[in-house]
């Protein structure tokens, strides 16, 4: 059965579309700041996907990239932007159908932090292996390449703990008063 959207919620994805593209462009002017535009965009897919499901919030993810891609003048933060908002698709994807599996509240957590851990680090260690330049221009020694592991681990919980932490007092209260 397809999800009509209604007037408000086409017009606040709209924004939120325009909203994440120009956090791209952005990332790209404002050099300090890159790594928190993009994420600060990518979390857009997720509030898609939750305001409006799961197809809609893909087609949000797929247009963000499109347009990011056609307008941002560095295309390798738009790759940075289009990774962010895949672990988020992925993760906002398994919790929707993990909510109609019977486990424990233990069980899904495990699974769930299983599937992100996974869908992480199948994007990040191919990149820190054929890629190595992206990360340190110099000689990468095989010390170096564990600390960079190592440290990618820890961006990673700390990108999900900001998503969490958006989701929970950023965004519930922002939705409160569009009455969305």
């Amino acid at each position: 059965m397809p999800m009509l959207l209604n007037a408000k919620k086409l017009s606040f994805l709209s924004l939120l579309l325009a909203l994440a593209v120009i956090l791209v462009i952005l990332s790209g002017i404002l050099e300090f700041n890159t790594l928190f535009l993009l994420a600060l965009a990518s979390f857009g897919a997720g509030i898609a996907i939750r305001e409006c499901g799961l197809r809609i919030g893909f087609g949000f993810y797929i247009a963000s990239i499109l347009l990011s891609f056609f307008l941002a003048p560095n295309k390798f933060y738009c790759i940075t932007f289009a990774a962010m908002g895949f672990y988020l698709v992925v993760a906002e994807f398994t919790f929707n159908k993990l909510i109609h599996v019977n486990w424990n509240m233990t069980k899904r957590s495990v699974f769930l932090w299983s599937i992100k851990f996974f869908t992480f680090n199948l994007m990040y260690i191919p990149i820190l292996l054929f890629l190595p330049k992206l990360f340190y221009q110099g000689e990468i020694k095989k010390e170096l390449l564990a600390l960079f592991l190592l440290g990618g681990q820890a961006v990673f919980v700390i990108y999900d703990k900001a998503y969490d932490y958006f989701q929970k007092y950023v965004w519930s209260r922002v939705r409160g008063k569009l009455n969305l």
